[in-house]
């Protein structure tokens, strides 16, 4: 007991001293001496006062989970994407390499297992050093340092960073509070289990908090992986992670790794042998920064940007858009979505080749649903996320709308007029009010003047052809791109080629408000505001305001799922650090359409591929895979479709302006060095959803789809003129060979 009491009087005596004069090395003493007191004995009136002191601070210490790293991951588990205000992800101490645990306890604090949270031999050499020789010597053990973290830790989690008060900045009154909470917090840990969270809240480096993510920053390897070298070299980092960068000052890392390596050997933890050869090896790193956010996704940066709207725009993450960003950037999230990184890397491969070196910067994308679950397999686009020199870049999501239902953004372009993509939601109407596809209709008729007998039970249809009235507000008389059209044809066929007046024809006999509940009930609306399509307005029979490709596909899958539809999902799991699981997305579905007559559009859809308007878009998918598509194109040509589907997959392909404003025509341009005089479908659009879907098609059910009722599709005549000559012209001579595409040699005289 004597050394330990003339310790003690020396400490004691020392304090009056430092009251006198407030530089760091007398705050130092203080501290040191406050925290000795108690293991003192009569010691005076200033001892007795200090020990009344230190028993009245506070000793409760809130130890939260500290900000962890949240992750996106594909269905198939890979990795989409890391979010982080603080790059850490949290393992438990049998998961760090033991020359970690050696190394940071022999550098940082050797008599950790031995104390009680404060070291009085340290706090006494320190104390002496001081005053002696005028240095700074520090003598905060690992459980104070964990102490410091965690209440740093707990300021910036609650935005209140700024109240941070530094280590060299500290008071008296500060740093005796620390020490009482690590006295506190050994009653109610134990020591691996405050070296564990000391090990993963600490800070290595800007981009590596806590030794997991220090390892995979430096090194490209975990924890549990590191050896000798590499754990001394991370255990000198905490002290300075700026001077001992080894990225920034190598030198300076090397001499503080061999430091720790001595210390190491002297406490027995390694042997000499371990040492030298530790001592002697290169420092080896491998840089391995941390990909932030959707910028750096490894995979679908802008599907990962739409899961991370649905997260801060849903309540059920948090009560205000700050409170859902922590929960993203710092909760540890594990959010699995409903990707397929299979067909997402043949999406991104085949938006990409499309448009080539694009200097132009033309769009294209592909998205995919699964029909029954309104899963979204794929969602690709030909852009990057962040400047690259050379690449088309924006952050707009082509995909998706530009708002929620509830008005909140999804950062999306807010869609593309989907041109005939719309005709089969006419036709369904017409056989859901009973009519057959083998019904004539006159597509002669071009001009449908102000006060036509439209039919609608809700409401009032507005618009009009007839170049006659144009002074009274009408547009011109109603055109197809090919003169061969304009005359009585059957409905199927009308709709396989794509005929505007016959489409129109069809619609002169049907309810509007039959329509219209059609294309509610299949989720079209407004890309821009969410709104609903008018029906009623002309235009939009011919898909005249912008639809996002992601709703597009969804309606087509809800054919394709025998007229039962489900809202497209994105998120099917996430679980917070502590593994809870907290709200996500499961399939939401209903009868939307009688199945006869999904049956029955799917059959006019199959024969667009057969014999219509995507003929010649690629000649294998159909003898390949059951499929049934719709080519579409608007009026200027500058958004372009094909919107088709298996009974696994459905996928909306788009190639067009994607710029803001969506105005260019698609007109005289190249691309990748092939001039087109106007883009129709079947061109660029087509080819691209066909390739994709010969390669992606078979990991989904891709069955025969079920034909409907005979009443529907009655035995008839061929309409005279039909075949391809009143429609495709080839331009050049036929070709003698079976090399395929036939699409060079023939030319498209109507919309496509």
């Amino acid at each position: 007991m004597t050394p330990r009491k003339r310790t003690g009087s020396l400490v004691a005596a020392t304090l009056l001293r430092l009251f006198g004069f407030l530089t760091a090395s007398a705050v130092c003493g203080v501290l040191a001496a406050g925290l000795l007191v108690p293991t003192v004995a009569g010691a005076g009136v200033a001892v007795k006062e200090s020990i009344v002191l230190f028993n009245n601070l506070p000793s409760e210490l809130t130890v939260d989970p500290p900000s962890q790293s949240t992750r996106v991951l594909s269905a198939d588990g890979k990795p989409i994407a890391t979010f982080y205000a603080e790059n850490r992800v949290k393992v438990g101490l049998d998961q760090m390499s033991p020359y970690i645990k050696e190394a940071i306890v022999a550098i940082e604090d050797r008599r950790f297992y031995e104390h009680g949270g404060i070291d009085p031999q340290g706090i006494a050499r320190a104390l002496v050093s001081n005053l002696s020789s005028g240095s700074k010597q520090g003598a905060s053990t690992l459980t104070q340092q964990y102490v410091t973290n965690v209440l740093n830790e707990s300021l910036v989690a609650t935005d209140r960073g700024d109240q941070i008060v530094l280590n060299g900045q500290k008071s008296m009154a500060d740093k005796i509070r620390e020490m009482k909470l690590a006295v506190e917090l050994e009653k109610k840990y134990t020591k691996d289990q405050i070296l564990e969270g000391y090990l993963n809240i600490v800070f290595f480096a800007q981009d590596a908090y806590g030794i997991e993510a220090a390892s995979r920053y430096f090194f490209n390897t975990t924890a549990l992986a590191l050896t000798l070298p590499q754990a001394a070299l991370l255990a000198g980092l905490v002290n300075s992670p700026s001077f001992y960068n080894p990225d920034v000052h190598p030198r300076n890392a090397v001499a503080r790794r061999n430091q720790v390596l001595d210390k190491m050997l002297s406490q027995g933890s390694i042997t000499q042998k371990q040492h030298n050869a530790a001592v002697a090896a290169p420092v080896g790193l491998k840089l391995t920064p941390g990909r932030q956010g959707c910028a750096g996704a490894q995979l679908a940066p802008y599907f990962c940007d739409y899961v991370s709207h649905l997260i801060l725009n849903n309540p059920a993450y948090g009560v205000d858009l700050a409170e859902r960003e922590r929960k993203l950037f710092r909760g540890g999230l594990t959010i699995t979505t409903t990707l397929d990184s299979r067909l997402q890397l043949a999406a991104q491969a085949q938006v990409d080749a499309t448009a080539g070196a694009n200097p132009d910067k033309w769009g294209a994308s592909l998205v995919s649903i699964a029909p029954g679950t309104g899963k979204i397999l794929a969602m690709a686009q030909n852009t990057v996320f962040l400047p690259e020199p050379g690449k088309f870049d924006t952050q707009l999501n082509f995909n998706v709308d530009s708002r929620d239902a509830n008005g909140k953004d999804l950062n999306g372009a807010g869609g593309f007029q989907p041109g005939s993509t719309m005709k089969p939601f006419t036709l369904a109407e017409w056989l859901n009010e009973g009519k057959p596809l083998t019904a004539i209709v006159d597509a002669s008729r071009r001009s449908y003047p102000l006060g036509f007998p439209w039919r609608s039970s809700c409401g009032r249809v507005l618009g009009a052809y007839s170049t006659a009235q144009k002074s009274l507000g009408a547009a011109d008389d109603l055109q197809n791109n090919d003169a061969g059209y304009y005359r009585r044809m059957q409905v199927d066929y009308g709709v396989y080629n794509s005929i505007n007046t016959a489409t129109f024809a069809e619609a002169a006999q049907l309810d509007f408000c039959g329509i219209q509940k059609m294309v509610d009930a299949t989720g079209i609306h407004s890309g821009v505001d969410n709104a609903r399509v008018n029906m009623h307005q002309l235009g939009n029979l011919l898909g005249a305001i912008g639809v996002a490709p992601l709703h597009l596909a969804n309606a087509f899958a809800t054919f394709a799922n025998d007229g039962r539809y489900c809202a497209p999902i994105a998120i099917v799991a996430v679980t917070d650090a502590a593994g809870r699981r907290l709200p996500a997305e499961s399939s939401a579905c209903h009868d939307a359409i009688k199945p006869e007559v999904a049956r029955g559009v799917t059959s006019v859809l199959q024969d667009v591929l057969k014999r219509g308007s995507g003929v010649y878009i690629h000649p294998k998918v159909q003898s390949r895979f059951p499929t049934a598509a719709k080519t579409g194109t608007s009026n200027t040509n500058g958004a372009t479709w094909v919107v088709g589907y298996t009974s696994g997959i459905a996928t909306a392909s788009f190639f067009g302006d994607a710029l803001e404003g969506q105005k260019r025509p698609g007109r005289n341009i190249t691309i990748n060095g092939k001039f087109y005089k106007a883009i129709d479908g079947y061109m660029l659009a087509g080819p691209q959803w066909a390739n994709y879907i010969m390669q992606v098609a078979g990991y989904y059910p891709a069955a025969s789809f079920p034909k409907p009722p005979a009443s529907m599709t009655k035995t008839r005549p061929q309409p005279s003129g039909t075949g391809y000559s009143s429609r495709w012209r080839y331009t050049t001579r036929w070709p003698y060979t079976t090399r395929w595409p036939y699409t060079t040699r023939w030319t498209c005289f109507r919309r496509c």
